[in-house]
């Protein structure tokens, strides 16, 4: 079986690692890939197409006999790929462009939510500077600190939490006057501060039935104790003990199944991946936010702990039948540090030369993703803001950290940086 992978990032590593795994695998193609990705060899290698280049991606799987194709970012789910795909009869993993609409509008997404009587916070919609503004001007001080989200994709950044009424007549300025969100923030969401922990759920269905990975919590700040911008993702850690087996019961009946039936009823069956962000709140769980793929970086995480086969169950989700196919996790812990450049979030340097020592690489249960590399057939460089995801497995989350810190430390480029309390809330 021939398969493409569409993504650059470390989750699409853990993708190309894991599908690897399954015998009947002949080829993986990866579009565009990584440097990581283009040093495993063997059945693995590089396309130079990206991923918004729909048409190019469907000839080429023509072309190249892939039977399966999984999408990773967001922003292809969002332009209507696996539509695309459909039509000319390829298998591809992931959600129709009107099903994506979970992610790609914050707006669909939360008055889905209401219909669907699903627990998130209470919100309100704002299209233009003028009407925001007198909201925020009108509110007491006990209503703050708020919530203000870009209704569009924003790669995990479209996120300000104000904490003032001040803070929040800035942010609004910033986002209609500085565009700082761009056109993901046409319209804007202004919701209540969901009080709590925050943890995420993951499901794979075929739009009838669902199988679920084990819970994670992602850290996204860039700084240490939860602080500084926004990022997307600093590392993260499965599974996470929040998520308790009486919580994630409230989660499958509350939130997972009724968006199912919900997508359903409505007239677009939701397949692929589905994402549950959510705060938990004195074991209540509500929806943060709905992603329409698997996280980056908890990709990294989750995908390690499967024990039984990706493909198989990716195929299933494809072609109905998911709950016959075997779905087991291992047993134990992981956890992943993001290494990345200098100044991220905001502007950094690339081109710098990474070098991994031979111990880090041969260590056992322990997996380094690439993200932000290039391999110039002679040296690893960075590329992007975010570098490389350090996974570890241990038998427990402290076990599993302290192996995924051990070989951070054999990992070298200028101006690397890296949280030092990933995991540290559940500990």
């Amino acid at each position: 079986m021939n398969l493409l992978i569409i993504g650059s990032g470390a989750r699409e590593h853990a993708f190309a690692a894991a599908l690897a795994a399954n015998p009947g695998t002949e080829k993986i193609f990866i579009a565009p890939g990584n440097g990581g990705t283009a040093m495993m060899g063997g059945k693995v290698s590089n396309v130079p197409l990206k991923a918004l280049q729909l048409e190019e991606l469907l000839e080429f799987a023509g072309r190249n006999r892939v039977e399966l194709t999984v999408v990773g970012p967001e922003q292809p789910l969002e332009a209507g790929i696996v539509d695309l795909f459909r039509a000319a009869g390829m298998k591809i993993v992931g959600p129709v462009q009107a099903a994506a609409r979970l992610e790609s509008s914050k707006v669909f997404a939360k008055e889905f939510m209401r219909r669907h009587g699903i627990p998130t916070a209470e919100y309100r919609v704002f299209g233009d500077e003028a009407s925001s503004l007198s909201f925020a001007e009108e509110l007491p001080p006990e209503r703050f600190p708020l919530v203000i989200k870009a209704s569009g994709l924003c790669a995990g950044k479209g996120v300000v939490v104000a904490m003032s009424r001040d803070e929040a007549l800035t942010t609004l300025k910033e986002i209609f006057q500085d565009r700082i969100f761009g056109s993901a923030a046409d319209e804007v969401v202004i919701e209540d501060f969901l009080r709590g922990q925050e943890a995420s759920v993951f499901a794979l269905t075929d739009g009838k039935d669902y199988r679920l990975f084990l819970p994670a919590q992602d850290h996204k700040r860039i700084g240490e104790g939860d602080t500084g911008k926004n990022t997307g993702g600093m590392g993260a850690y499965a599974p996470a003990p929040l998520v308790t087996p009486e919580v994630l019961r409230k989660v499958e009946e509350r939130i997972i199944r009724p968006t199912l039936a919900g997508m359903s009823a409505e007239g677009y069956p939701y397949t692929g991946f589905l994402y549950v962000g959510l705060m938990i709140d004195r074991g209540e769980p509500s929806v943060v936010e709905f992603n329409a793929r698997l996280g980056d970086p908890e990709t990294q995480v989750v995908l390690p702990l499967l024990q039984s086969d990706l493909c198989d169950a990716l195929l299933a989700s494809v072609e109905g039948g998911l709950d016959t196919v075997p779905f087991a996790m291992r047993s134990g812990s992981a956890a992943t540090v993001v290494m990345a450049s200098g100044g991220y979030p905001d502007a950094f340097e690339s081109g710098k030369r990474i070098t991994i020592d031979p111990d880090a690489e041969n260590a056992g249960d322990v997996m380094i993703f690439h993200a932000g590399t290039l391999f110039d057939g002679e040296n690893l460089v960075t590329s992007g803001g975010r570098v490389l995801s350090v996974t570890a497995i241990g038998a427990s989350l402290r076990e599993s950290l302290e192996r995924a810190y051990r070989t951070v430390g054999l990992i070298r480029f200028d101006g690397a940086c890296y949280r030092r309390d990933i995991g540290a809330k559940a500990l």
